[in-house]
């Protein structure tokens, strides 16, 4: 991915057209190989001209360093432009949408999801367990739990949230399986969904993983997880 501050220097960041061309190659260094199968722009960047970071993300695909480019969380209407200036220009088009979607927050399913699905692009959602919350963690009282900045922000409306999490704890009991799986093979019967993005720090979490593939959710199920789902406001964009 590029994006993010990688030091305090002013060049250091965003998507501008220094930053990209010199965070590919810091990348490839420090991985050891010659190039990455999928280059991710992890944010839009509002200071820095389209034009530029779609130029530059092609000269990237062209000069053999990355095979696909990539987007990660924006507004529908930002991603839409750069996509139709990729097209415009013949340059290379994002094929893939990193986004903030679960059983928690489900606002792509407005505009980011059906534009997605237009446009054939693979749809990689993060946080997935909406940070533990649907794994049934966030009650163990971790350390984690209790210093996750982002979790507390996002995920502020516990009364929603734990009508959520009671539907998949109910699931999950009747199933005979943990609660991760349930959350997880959910995503996977969404339209347009290819693969969420997994944070395993326990080999359980890709045996969970793995095992939500194969678990197929009833209509009835799929309605119980759903119905309890109010519209919030868009996070995960900063």
């Amino acid at each position: 991915k590029v994006f993010h501050p990688m030091s305090e220097r002013p060049n250091d960041q965003g998507l501008s057209r220094k930053h990209i061309l010199k965070s590919i190659d810091a990348s490839l260094k420090r991985l050891g190989t010659d190039y990455v199968d999928l280059y991710i722009i992890h944010r839009f960047d509002p200071e820095t001209p389209i034009e530029e970071t779609i130029e530059a993300l092609d000269t990237v695909v062209r000069s053999g360093k990355a095979r696909y480019i990539g987007a990660s969380s924006m507004h529908s209407w930002q991603f839409m432009r750069m996509l139709s200036l990729q097209e415009q220009n013949g340059l290379a088009k994002f094929v893939s949408m990193q986004n903030h979607y679960n059983l928690v927050y489900r606002e792509e399913e407005r505009e980011m999801l059906p534009l997605c699905r237009e446009m054939g692009i693979a749809v990689t959602p993060w946080s997935p367990l909406a940070r533990g919350l649907l794994a049934g963690t966030r009650k163990d009282k971790t350390l984690r739990a209790a210093t996750d900045q982002p979790a507390q922000l996002w995920y502020d409306d516990y009364q929603q949230e734990e009508l959520i999490v009671e539907a998949v704890m109910q699931i999950a009991v009747k199933r005979g399986v943990p609660p991760a799986q349930v959350a997880l093979s959910w995503l996977t019967h969404r339209p347009g969904v290819t693969s969420p993005i997994i944070g395993a720090t326990k080999p359980h979490h890709l045996d969970d993983a793995v095992a939500g593939l194969s678990l197929k959710l009833t209509s009835e199920e799929l309605c119980a997880l759903e119905k309890p789902y109010r519209a919030r406001p868009v996070a995960g964009h900063d």
